[in-house]
């Protein structure tokens, strides 16, 4: 009787520690329901070679240049560190049992690194990139979101723009298609696509097909997520150039002065001159030129004798109170603003005027505009270069107010698989050098604490976003407990698999993808 009295008090204890721990959890997996600014998660989805990786890279240097850290994880990466021997698409079999479960732990480690960035080293978005190809897996996924109090947005891409793999270093081209068009065939046995209208309906998600000529979104949970919409509608897949010049040398250049609006020098009027030339040198019939409001671009455009486009978005840098000022005449009037802004070029604000980050959130509408374009010519500002070249180039904010963009030259920037290709273009007019380079400023602020916009405002924080306190509240790890090296010790593949292949292990990890 005693017995029984006890079994049955211990179940009913059993039973209200799950129902609290249900409560619990189910409190834990709300919160970033409802928590605006909770990190994000953007997982890939698609076949191999459909552009996920291309789209992955193009989406995180947009959103690090609009000041979101931004992260991509890569499990191919992860598996080929685990795997150093590739061998063949048998690798990727869904009966392949061995490398079935090399590629969950790769999984998993990955995971856990999205989780580190996300806690602890200040990330926003991480872009998961992998096919993620079953439920299974965008399961796994969501339950991981779910435990750390992550917002999960999936993101189903059909671009076909693989041109090239890590895992075919020097083969013969024949080789390389015929086995990684069957490794597409191994993925497309266990594919399960987003399922909008039924078990995937309660998700956020994108589906991008048709290279981008349609697009169903789905449950857009926030600010962030809206304009990761935004940025992927304007995305087009096309081949084409874009050319970025500054305009002819000005008065005020040659006088060492700041902004305002003076006309072209004589030496200004020759590049514009030169600039036709080489317009009709690389017959560039079909370019679109577009130039700020200022008349030192549109005198130089006017000499092209071609159609061009005024945008006052990319005027230059507003100075402010120190418009039409040289560097000296600034250090002498506002010394403190001097040293202020050469403490931290990117987040100083002139006086009455805009900084470096004020000028690239201007300039966002430009960049969705170029990508949707073909072949453009830009006539801009050196501030305004600077912002444009950071974007195509994936530079720092730290850096980008240093980047060098000389007078009377032409930069040429061609889309290549996951960069961009520059050529430089010189066109032989002498004109004076208005750069000035990074100080060696003793103390310099470099870490992420409170500073001042400039003398007049009160302090501020380099991060735009505000940031939840999840991470206080007690949530316990998602995997309770790391494995040993011993636990992820494999079992030895079947002859012509992974034969002969080394399994690297870090901190107890096999890595990732």
């Amino acid at each position: 009787m005693s017995a029984t009295i006890q079994r049955e008090t211990s179940s009913a204890n059993s039973a209200e520690a799950k129902k609290t721990e249900l409560r619990v959890n189910k409190k834990k997996c709300s919160w970033a329901s409802y928590m605006t600014n909770s990190p994000t998660v953007i997982v890939m989805i698609g076949l191999p070679a459909r552009g996920k990786t291309y789209m992955s890279k193009k989406l995180t240097r947009y959103l690090n240049w609009i000041g979101v850290p931004t992260k991509v994880f890569n499990l191919g990466v992860y598996r080929r560190e685990a795997v150093k021997a590739y061998k063949s698409y048998d690798f990727f079999r869904h009966d392949n049992k061995e490398a079935m479960e090399i590629r969950k732990q790769c999984a998993l480690v990955a995971l856990e690194d999205v989780k580190g960035y996300l806690t602890e080293e200040g990330g926003q978005i991480a872009v998961f990139d992998a096919t993620n190809t079953t439920r299974e897996r965008r399961d796994l996924i969501l339950d991981f979101g779910k435990e750390n109090a992550f917002k999960v947005k999936m993101c189903q891409i059909y671009f076909c723009v693989k041109v090239s793999s890590p895992d075919y270093p020097e083969r013969h081209r024949e080789r390389v298609m015929d086995d990684f068009l069957k490794r597409i065939e191994c993925y497309k046995v266990t594919y399960q696509p987003l399922d909008p209208d039924d078990y995937d309906k309660d998700l956020s998600f994108i589906k991008v097909e048709n290279v981008g000529r349609r697009f169903l979104v789905n449950r857009v949970q926030d600010y962030i997520q809206s304009r990761i919409v935004y940025y992927l509608m304007n995305i087009q897949v096309h081949s084409h150039s874009l050319y970025l010049c500054r305009h002819g040398e000005s008065n005020h250049n040659m006088e060492g002065r700041i902004g305002g609006d003076s006309e072209l020098s004589p030496g200004g009027k020759q590049f514009a001159h030169a600039l036709r030339g080489f317009i009709e040198e690389h017959k560039l019939s079909d370019l679109k030129v577009w130039t700020s409001q200022l008349r030192r671009t549109i005198q130089t455009a006017e000499e092209l004798i071609v159609p061009y486009e005024q945008w006052k978005i990319l005027n230059e840098i507003d100075a402010g109170v120190c418009e039409e000022m040289t560097y000296d005449m600034i250090q002498n009037s506002f010394p403190e603003e001097f040293a202020l802004r050469d403490q931290d070029k990117y987040h100083y604000r002139y006086l009455g005027g805009e900084s470096y980050q004020d000028l690239v959130q201007r300039l966002e509408p430009v960049i969705m505009e170029l990508e949707r374009q073909g072949n453009v010519l830009v006539i801009c500002h050196q501030a305004v270069m600077r912002c444009l070249l950071a974007y195509f180039l994936d530079k720092s904010a730290d850096d980008l107010p240093y980047l060098k963009c000389p007078l009377h030259t032409v930069l040429k920037l061609s889309p290549v698989a996951y960069g961009c290709k520059v050529e430089m273009f010189y066109l032989n007019v002498e004109a004076v050098n208005t750069h000035r380079d990074r100080p060696l400023v003793i103390g310099r602020q470099t870490d992420p604490a409170p500073i001042r916009r400039n003398s007049y405002t009160p302090l501020s924080s380099h991060d735009q976003f505000k940031r939840p306190r999840l991470y206080s509240a007690g949530n316990r790890p998602w995997l309770p407990q790391r494995p040993t090296p011993s636990a992820l010790q494999f079992p030895e593949m079947p002859e012509g698999v992974l034969q002969q292949s080394q399994v690297s292990v870090r901190n107890g990890w096999c890595p990732l993808n």
